[in-house]
């Protein structure tokens, strides 16, 4: 059955304070994040770090998170805007966030950290990787919630309807009048595929059930990050065929989105990653052991 999306992306009002849905999905995944990484920290997935430790680890990676997305997402998708005038870059309240910029300001920022605390690199990647599926799934409800990102016509029963994705004049109308022609199903014909629902489940849950799974038994180093780095290229590459491009531009052949091409050099690294693998040390649990007790 079509729906008709008709959610307020505002959750809260509270006098001038408006609190999003987005926002709030932000907070769930870095949430989920700090639980799960605190029980893998008292399995031992990271070898001589505590919960203290952890911490510190999450907050420079949630910095990397927002300040790589803001600036991907200028530099990958508002280059023009961008050059014109820097100032946009901090105005996050408009929106814009890119999620391969992320990934390279929570690379950047892993990188310090392990390089402060002298732990390889890729044994902090590998312990990060399965925490980040849940926000990325998050993150896409919070997408779907917000009526952006929404995908190409479809004349699938489980289309939805955007308001925001209607053909002018339609996308001027107010609700009221918008809801009276959907129950007509004169707006049957602009349903959309809810492209941010395929990414939630494929990006979001199937990557963390695949990647929780992994990473519960003694594994190669190299093994979950370039699992995450694969599974999520190819997962964004095919949902991509069914998401409007972004500024509606395809990148070449007709098809090509901007999105597909930066996941190309993604699923080529996970690819390497996992050949490394095969060669590299099998990294075994060794649990935190509580002061005061005898190892």
């Amino acid at each position: 059955m079509i729906y008709f999306h008709d959610i307020d992306p505002i959750a809260l009002s509270l006098g001038p304070i408006k609190v999003h849905w987005y926002g709030i999905m932000y907070l769930l995944g870095f949430t989920a994040a700090w639980l799960l990484g605190r029980r893998r920290i008292a399995q031992g997935r990271l070898p001589g770090v505590d919960a203290n430790g952890f911490s510190d680890l999450l907050f420079y990676a949630m910095l990397g998170v927002v300040l790589g997305g803001r600036i991907g997402y200028m530099l990958f998708y508002a280059l023009g805007d961008f050059l014109h005038n820097p100032l946009l870059l901090f105005k996050v309240w408009d929106g814009g966030m890119s999620f391969h910029g992320g990934l390279l300001g929570v690379i950047a920022a892993c990188w310090w950290w392990s390089r402060k605390h002298a732990l390889h690199f890729f044994d902090t990647m590998d312990f990060m990787a399965p925490l980040v599926p849940l926000g990325l799934g998050f993150g896409r409800i919070g997408n779907f919630i917000g009526a952006e990102l929404w995908g190409k016509y479809t004349d699938g029963s489980w289309g939805v309807v955007f308001p925001s994705g209607l053909p002018a004049p339609l996308n001027q109308l107010d609700p009221a009048t918008l809801q009276a022609q959907f129950a007509t199903g004169a707006l049957n014909q602009y349903a959309r595929h809810p492209s941010q629902l395929y990414e939630a489940f494929l990006e979001g849950l199937v990557m963390f059930v695949v990647l929780w799974a992994v990473s519960a038994k003694p594994r190669h180093r190299y093994l979950v990050g370039g699992l995450f780095a694969l599974l999520y290229g190819v997962f964004r590459f095919a949902v991509e065929f069914v998401r409007m491009p972004d500024n509606g531009i395809y990148m070449a052949f007709g098809w090509l989105t901007k999105g597909q091409i930066l996941c190309v050099p993604l699923i080529a690294f996970g690819l390497v990653l996992l050949a490394m693998s095969r060669r590299a040390p099998v990294l075994q649990p060794q649990p935190l052991v509580a002061a005061g007790s005898k190892a």
